[in-house]
């Protein structure tokens, strides 16, 4: 509750005051994601599985997310600052220091050239990687995807952008501080690196292709993980839409020895009315040596998931949402409330947010 107070503090100052300031080059945000959610495997700690992190209490109503966002844009200057509180901070944000747990993001820019959109920006910035965000209301699900949780949420460090004239091209060239960390451990001093190019051939389309170059491992496992995700995003009408993506990685499992890990997903939203709109979503994931899951089993982590999720939107601040969720893995890796583990998992959520 300590953590969480000054941020809803902040976060309702904020909305007071962006009702009436007009002052440019500032703008002010926030967000807010209220939600209660049931696991049928009715764990005893009130915690889903350990590759869950947004939407993590079961049993309980929580605060997901909330943030407040001061941003500067001006000439050749940009820069962002946005304090949070809620599970997406607690959980994801575990293994950074105490005073990096609030930071949503936190970072300025400025542009390279006058005359072309060249810009270079240094700080905590949303990832480069993937097509969902820790903003609920912005994605097309509730919740995230397998793929979007065990990949990084945010990164720090140098990033350097080019966009053209028709601004449907994008190109990026990062070094950061590692996969998904806003300070380096001190047992990693080597960099990491990372590309994104985003290609909009038509206004229906959007082609994307990230990569990470880098480790999470102390420098004397000498250990290089290389990542690639590829996304596409076909809209062929404001009624109905495809998202479709995959991701592989290597990295070390043990001393000597290379593995590789993979997640595809496919996502299809479908605008009912102005008011109404539902998303399915089909996903599987691999990580036979427990590269990023961990489950201590003999098959590792092979799980298929399903969901299925109403959107109705009360205004133009507020989202009522309702998902349903399935899990079915090789291994008996769910925890539930009697001693017994099982390979299949259901939970159903539902979330209120607020977003201005």
């Amino acid at each position: 509750m300590k953590r969480i107070i000054p941020v809803l503090l902040l976060f309702i100052s904020t909305y007071s005051f962006s009702q009436t300031d007009t002052t440019k080059p500032f703008s002010f945000s926030g967000y807010g994601e209220f939600y209660y959610s049931y696991d049928f495997s009715n764990p005893q700690n009130h915690l889903k599985p350990n590759f869950i992190y947004s939407h993590k209490r079961h049993n309980e109503f929580n605060l997901n997310l909330a943030y407040a966002k001061a941003a500067y844009n001006k000439n050749n200057v940009r820069a962002n600052l946005a304090l949070m509180a809620g599970n997406y901070a607690q959980y994801n944000l575990s293994t950074e220091p105490a005073w990096a747990q609030f930071i949503y993001e936190a970072n300025v820019g400025f542009k390279l050239a006058t005359k072309h959109n060249f810009w270079l920006d240094v700080g905590i910035m949303p990832s480069h990687i993937g097509f969902e965000s820790a903003v609920s209301s912005d994605c097309w699900n509730l919740t995230r995807s397998i793929l979007a949780e065990n990949s990084p949420y945010y990164e720090t460090g140098i990033k350097v952008s080019y966009t053209n004239k028709k601004e449907n091209f994008n190109v990026s060239f990062l070094v950061l501080n590692g996969w998904q960390k806003i300070q380096k451990p001190d047992y990693t001093h080597k960099p990491s690196f990372g590309i994104q190019l985003n290609y909009k051939p038509t206004k229906k389309i959007t082609l994307n292709y990230s990569n990470f170059i880098g480790t999470d491992k102390p420098d004397s496992l000498n250990a290089l993980r290389l990542f690639h995700n590829l996304y596409a995003i076909f809209e062929p009408s404001d009624k109905i839409g495809f998202t479709v993506g995959f991701d592989i990685g290597t990295d070390k499992y043990n001393v000597n020895d290379y593995i590789f890990w993979y997640s595809s997903v496919f996502i299809t939203r479908f605008k009912l009315n102005n008011k109404f709109k539902i998303a399915a979503r089909v996903e599987y994931y691999n990580d036979k040596k427990q590269i990023i899951i961990a489950t201590s089993t003999l098959n590792g982590f092979k799980t298929f998931g399903t969901s299925l999720n109403l959107d109705y939107k009360i205004n133009n601040k507020l989202l009522w949402r309702i998902e349903g969720k399935y899990y079915k893995a090789t291994d008996k890796i769910f925890t539930s409330s009697s001693a017994n583990a099982n390979n299949t998992n259901s939970s159903i959520t539902t979330s209120l947010a607020i977003k201005f």
